[in-house]
């Protein structure tokens, strides 16, 4: 019997929430300390005279001050204001960041292999388009895309974190199209470091705990370092969402065609309701949605309760379809539209668990020489809630009411609706969310691995003190990537179909008893004699013996492998008469690897034709192998021009393997005509090289449904959605993407207000050929549209299509043809004032106006939308995002509380909104009597305390509650979650408390 997906209550509330209350007292009894105040660095934090590295240049310069924005993030300011235990949600605050890739968004990600994951997104762009670097070198991917799992990166030896907003392909090559973000870590530390944090919600789940040690030692008279760190995380999962706890997802706020509209009656085609709307056409044991027979649709609106109870639906005051049309009622308001369940059994948080060890030694084999190797070891289980195993079948009840009972006739139909009810109908119509079958899970398991060696020094040249380093990399990422009760679609409809074994059946089953029809027909051939038939009738009525038969746990292994080995040099050859002239050159080689193997039994079948058969409803991968390699050389100088001017530029030339040469370069300057202001300027050529997964992915299947762009109530241009399967395959003729990108901005320290500094930047991205497919939706729009080119990646299925719904095959596959454009502006502020000689009440906020993102298929007739300003999901844009906190710290005591939000907006970026008078809908832009959605705001309280022994060691004791209001997600108009899962805290109020110790 299976466990996997069967809700249980997580831990009780009066346990879990007893457990943090009891740790805030420890807090609040705990004896205080002074703990300074954290100000937010940034690039002009460097003091004249440090020699520094500034990510995104590779120059070596006394107080360098680069063109291209950047912005730090301090440990204090981490360890301060940071939301959780995990740093990639903190990173993630920055307005900067959008669009990514979170444990909480991802639980849809079925088969691709990411949910789970923490992948950053600058500016909405892509996770791909944005470069990770720990210590400003690559980190071996965590998914077939060659996203970088921040979950990876040694979170308790994180000194700072930098993230550069603007291109910087010449630097460091591939991805980094809107930027980089690089952890730094302090690998000098010395002592010990202890830390240890739990958590929960006011709710009494999601309780998580976390907890690292790290340790450094220098020996052989400083020489050498020794450094370690170990961590663990867990995370309990939610699995569902309470109406009682989280009454948010359960108002009804749903948004559904309009059943009145026409193409020429003005009226909106779409139409949303606040309160008491619902899904009709799907309840936790059936439904009902059409019938065969003498008369139509005669049992259409019964649905079927606890132990096949039968239960006819009470439509509400508004229907859409309308009530009594051909096309059953897919949404109602009033009523019983409470009977869908498709809100309450989904997952809000995966269950994660985390463990990870890190060391590094290094060794000064001369005064100006140290050689030094690190490694990491990472490994993560997450899994997730993602959704109900919804299904829909059609019951055979042809001669229900005959004696003795044909073959013909669905047992389970006869024995829960009764023979009064099958009198003159010959086919029942079902869909189910189905409650008694385990929801679909994602069970992702991921092994990662790192390792460095390489030696660096300083010698002098021309006068002055250079600088270089050499290094090998290797990074190893092993993936099994398994799904947790997945329908195998064959099997499923064998068990559905189900009935009387009659007298004298092969089988030898006795007369009467209920058998999958395969096993009791008149063929030998399709017999299984593994089929367990399934009630789907009902709730509790499922045997578990067929739910095993009818369900599979699919599953991939994949091994991706990243050799590096560079080298790198910064001199400074020569002097003009404004200052020194800083060069820095280098030279790298990469090679990247991709490997899998699937089980055959978890493999689509190919088709003659070049589609799939899926054997299951999601999953269905297919093995491949791939890899290709890339050389690359570069130059970057800093040329001081006086009068306050400097210029920076950078050239990198690098040649694919498999798509041929590319020039990167940047072109930037600083100027600062007064100490108090200095403006800064950038123009860059950044590319993005395709990933492992566009180029060789051998192909993923999927099975869902699109929405139907010809439909009419009438059905006369088939059913409102169609099924299908879809396959994605790899394109190994891919190129390079090409971005062309400006940062315009300055940056003011006014003499008159000591403590205070505030920057504007202006930034644009236009990206060429970049890689893209189309989704089945759109190609499905384009065939509609007329284009024969889609409607050539369109078949039906012969065997699973029927007279009235056909079952779709739609093929799809990357290219470079989209053009994307990205434009905002970022704001950044702070000011600290200084209270008495020893405290400080520290200001900052910071914020971005995103202007545009656009992207254009080229496709002639479709009109290329902007998405920034609607707040419907990952890939849209909210015109602003803002953070910001106040900091008042004292010799005794610290306190930050944080204010974050984005901005109110549309639902849809491409919908129109009226309510009379509207134009015509079009797939390509629909129309909506109410196209907008609220913002959010969000307030975070975080605590620190600071303990000093007579020794040299402390320690802290911190507590934090984030969301402190506990206001609710940014609301969509949806069925299922109905919330943006990207910017929105799905869990509400949460406390999580914990104790740091230095050790000297």
């Amino acid at each position: 019997m299976r466990d996997f997906g069967r809700v249980r209550r997580p831990l009780g509330r009066k346990t879990a929430f007893g457990t943090a209350m009891t740790a805030l007292a420890l807090v609040h009894g705990a004896p205080v300390y002074a703990q300074e105040a954290a100000a937010s660095a940034t690039s002009e934090a460097a003091e004249p005279g440090d020699q520094i590295v500034v990510t995104g240049s590779r120059v070596v310069r006394d107080g360098f001050k680069a063109p291209t924005p950047l912005v730090v993030l301090t440990r204090d300011e981490i360890q301060n204001t940071s939301p959780t235990n995990n740093i990639a949600d903190f990173v993630n605050q920055l307005p900067q960041l959008a669009g990514s890739t979170k444990p909480g968004n991802s639980r849809l990600n079925i088969s691709n292999g990411s949910a789970g994951i923490n992948a950053l997104n600058l500016r909405n762009l892509g996770e791909g388009r944005v470069l990770i670097l720990v210590d400003g070198r690559r980190s071996v991917g965590s998914t077939i895309f060659g996203w970088v799992d921040i979950n990876t990166i040694p979170q308790a030896l994180v000194e700072r974190v930098e993230v550069v907003t603007g291109g910087a392909s010449s630097a460091y090559g591939s991805d980094a199209v809107t930027g980089v973000v690089n952890f730094i870590l302090d690998k000098k530390m010395t002592g010990v470091r202890i830390t240890g944090d739990v958590g929960i919600t006011d709710k009494g789940d999601g309780f998580n705990y976390s907890g690292s040690i790290a340790g450094g030692a220098s020996f052989a008279d400083g020489r050498g370092h020794a450094l370690f760190n170990l961590e663990v995380a867990h995370q309990d999962g939610i699995y569902s969402v309470d109406p009682n706890d989280r009454p948010w997802n359960h108002k009804g706020y749903l948004s559904f065609a309009n059943p009145a509209y026409t193409a020429t009656n003005g009226q909106p085609a779409f139409i949303t309701f606040r309160s008491q709307a619902g899904q009709t056409n799907q309840a936790p044991g059936g439904f009902i949605t059409g019938s065969v027979g003498t008369v139509a649709n005669a049992l259409r609106g019964l649905y079927f309760g606890e132990n096949g109870q039968v239960i006819p639906f009470q439509y509400g005051s508004f229907n859409s379809p309308a009530l009594g049309g051909a096309a059953a009622v897919t949404r109602t308001v009033g009523g019983d539209w409470r009977v869908n369940d498709s809100g309450r059994r989904i997952g809000l948080n995966p269950r994660d668990d985390r463990w990870g060890g890190y060391g590094r030694l290094s060794y000064e084999i001369s005064d100006n020489v140290e050689i030094f190797a690190e490694g990491s070891f990472n490994k993560q289980e997450v899994f997730f809630n993602a959704g109900p195993n919804l299904g829909s079948a059609n019951l055979n009840t042809t001669g229900c009411t005959t004696v003795p009972v044909p073959i013909t006739c669905n047992a389970f139909a006869l024995q829960t609706l009764g023979a009064a009810r099958l009198a003159g109908v010959t086919q029942v119509s079902i869909t189910t969310t189905a409650a008694d079958l385990p929801f679909r899970g994602i069970n992702n398991k991921r092994q990662v691995q790192r390792y460095v060696v390489g030696a660096q020094g300083e010698f002098d040249a021309f006068g002055k003190s250079a600088r270089w380093d050499v290094y090998g990399q290797y990074g190893r990422s092993d993936l099994r990537e398994q799904l947790r009760n997945i329908m195998h679609v064959s099997r499923m409809a064998a068990a559905t179909n189900a009935a009387f074994a009659p007298a004298g059946n092969a089988g030898g089953y006795a007369v009467g008893s209920i058998q999958c029809l395969i096993n009791v027909d008149a063929s030998t051939t399709n017999n299984d004699p593994n089929c367990v038939p399934l009630n789907r009738l009902g709730l509790g009525v499922a045997n578990p013996a067929a739910i095993d038969y009818v369900l599979g746990d699919p599953y991939r292994k994949q091994v991706l492998e990243q050799f590096v080995t560079g080298a790198n040099l910064a001199i400074t050859p020569f002097a003009t008469w404004a200052g020194d002239v800083s060069v820095a050159i280098g030279g790298e080689y990469r090679e990247e690897k991709i490997r899998g193997t699937v089980p055959t039994e978890f493999q689509p079948v190919i088709n003659p034709n070049g589609t799939t058969s899926n054997l299951w409803s999601v999953g269905n991968y297919l093995p491949f192998k791939g890899k290709y390699n890339v050389k690359e050389a570069y130059l970057e100088t800093v040329v001081p021009l006086g009068f306050g001017l400097e210029f920076n530029g950078a050239v990198r030339a690098t040649d694919y393997s498999n798509s041929g040469y590319v020039t990167t370069w940047k072109l930037g300057a600083t100027w600062a005509p007064i100490e108090d202001i200095r403006f800064r300027v950038t123009r860059s050529r950044d590319i993005r090289a395709p990933n492992l997964n566009e180029l060789f992915q051998a192909g993923t299947a999927n099975s869902d449904s699109v929405r139907n762009p010809a439909f009419t109530p009438d059905l006369a241009n088939g059913p409102q959605f169609f099924p299908y399967s879809g396959l994605t395959t790899g394109n190994p003729n891919l190129r390079p993407e090409k971005a062309d990108s400006w940062n315009i901005g300055a940056v003011v320290t006014p003499r008159f207000l000591p403590g205070f500094t505030a920057s504007v930047d202006y930034f644009r991205i236009d990206l060429e050929g970049a890689i893209d497919s189309l989704s089945a939706q759109e190609t499905v729009n384009r065939c509609f549209e007329g284009r024969q080119e889609y409607c050539d990646a369109i078949t039906d299925d012969p065997v699973r299509s029927t007279p009235t719904v056909p079952y779709k095959l739609i093929r799809t596959q990357p290219f470079n043809f989209v053009s994307k454009l990205v434009r905002g502006i970022d704001f950044d502020a702070a000011y600290r004032l200084p209270v008495g000689e020893t405290s400080a009440i520290t200001l900052k906020g910071t914020a971005t106006r995103y202007i545009e993102n656009l992207s254009n298929t080229g496709i002639v007739g479709t009109v290329p939308v902007n998405t920034v300003g609607a707040n419907g999901g990952q890939a849209s844009t909210p015109k602003w995002i803002f953070r910001a906190n106040l900091n008042y710290s004292t010799p005794s005591f610290s306190g930050t509380v944080t204010g974050r939000g984005v901005s109110a907006g549309k639902y849809l970026a491409n919908a129109i909104e009226c309510s009379a008078g509207c134009p015509t809908s079009t797939s390509q832009f629909p129309t909506y009597d109410n196209n907008h959605v609220k913002g959010l705001f969000y307030v975070d309280l975080n605590l620190t305390q600071k303990i000093r022994f007579e020794s040299a060691s402390e320690a802290e004791v911190f507590f934090n509650i984030t969301n402190l209001f506990d206001a609710n997600p940014l609301l969509l108009p949806e069925t299922g979650l109905a919330a943006n899962s990207t910017y929105s805290d799905l869990l509400g109020r949460q406390f999580r408390v914990g104790v740091r110790f230095k050790l000297n």
